[in-house]
């Protein structure tokens, strides 16, 4: 089993900044990719980022040049900036592990993040 907890989500003021952490434990292969999805209200969940133990990075084109999603592999934790932010990042942020070929992957609770004028 692997458990993910996030932080980092809130309240924050349109054109602010903050950056959602996310520290898996457990049984967790060497290969692996974590990263970030999102679920804004009424809508479904889509990838925002993803990054693999080895460095490789695959963004949505909808954030592509906004940001680097990064990690610590040795601290399993990944991280994920959000600068000058809009209305439109209201969403919950899902951190997700996976191992490529398992049948399932890991999520975590999922912090919400609410944009305020």
């Amino acid at each position: 089993q692997v458990q993910l907890v996030e932080s980092g989500g809130g309240l924050v003021q349109t054109g602010g900044s903050l950056r959602l952490s996310c520290v898996a434990s457990g049984s967790i292969f060497s290969v692996n990719y974590m990263g970030w999805y999102r679920q804004a209200p009424g809508k479904q969940r889509e990838l925002v980022a993803r990054i693999g133990s080895g460095g490789i990075r695959n963004y949505a084109d909808s954030v592509k040049g906004r940001f680097t999603i990064s990690r610590d592999n040795g601290k399993n934790t990944v991280f994920r900036p959000m600068n000058n932010l809009k209305p439109e990042a209201t969403a919950v942020y899902y951190c997700n592990l996976d191992h490529p070929g398992a049948t399932y992957d890991y999520w975590g609770q999922g912090p919400q993040v609410t944009l305020s004028s």
